[in-house]
């Protein structure tokens, strides 16, 4: 299997290849590489609907420019934990380009990324900006956003330096956020109905819609509250030997059926 960056040949591959609508797993076959590369490098550079093997190639070449620039990781300053600071920025990035492609800006995705990938879940601004080599300018805009959206919250130290902090109801705020939105739609569908007249087929069409995302609404309200619950709640012990117990069991039963 080669090892080693992509050459420029095989990211024309891997571009021919989503234009086919080939699966990363078939992609990587074809250019005998593990999946997770070409994954990886499409997340990276545009995702599937935009990667484009040229501007792929300049862009990575720049970023190791970059990276010999620098006087140091912006993982650096990580405890000796035994990671590879290469790997864990390559993640980052990974995860960062994931939160774009749900909507979300590069740098408030930077920094929620960077939080989540930091054992304790806080970091100062200076930190931030150090890690990302951004501005701060750019970490406060970022910030500004992530808080507004219940995703972060701000706190201070005996210093009174204000570090950002990774909400741990940050999925479930997220969650229960996408809920209303469709609940404001429903009520926005609701009133077309009336508008256009009971039992005319756009007013039967729009009938149709609310029922389904009204439906959608009130199940993601529920699962958020439990999964909540679920999230939050102490694990027993007794119940996880339990559980290994029982598995070890079928594992034995299923062994002997074959």
């Amino acid at each position: 299997m080669p090892g080693g960056r992509l050459t420029q040949q095989e990211r024309q591959q891997i571009a021919l290849g989503l234009a086919e609508d080939l699966a990363y797993a078939e992609i990587a076959r074809r250019l005998d590489r593990p999946t997770s590369t070409v994954t990886r490098e499409v997340m990276r550079n545009g995702g599937p609907n935009g990667y484009r093997a040229d501007l792929a190639h300049r862009a990575t070449e720049r970023r190791a420019q970059r990276r010999q620039a620098l006087p140091r990781s912006p993982y650096s300053d990580r405890p000796a934990d035994g990671r590879d600071p290469e790997a864990v920025a390559v993640y980052a990035e990974t995860v960062t380009t994931v939160f774009m492609h749900s909507g979300m800006s590069r740098m408030p995705a930077r920094v929620l990324a960077a939080l989540m990938l930091t054992d304790e879940g806080r970091l100062t601004a200076v930190e931030l900006a150090q890690r990302l080599q951004v501005s701060p300018a750019s970490i406060s805009k970022a910030v500004a956003f992530l808080d507004d959206q219940a995703m972060i919250r701000r706190e201070r130290d005996e210093r009174r330096r204000e570090s950002y902090v990774l909400d741990e109801d940050i999925w479930y705020q997220a969650t229960v956020a996408s809920a209303r939105a469709n609940a404001a739609v429903v009520e926005a569908v609701r009133e077309g109905v009336s508008v256009l007249g009971p039992g005319t087929p756009a007013s039967d069409r729009l009938d149709s819609i609310a029922r389904f995302l009204n439906f959608v609404s009130e199940g993601l309200f529920r699962l958020a509250e439990d999964a909540r619950e679920i999230q939050h709640a102490k694990p027993d012990p007794d119940a996880e030997d339990t559980e290994a117990a029982e598995a070890a069991e079928d594992a034995v039963v299923g062994g002997g059926r074959g």
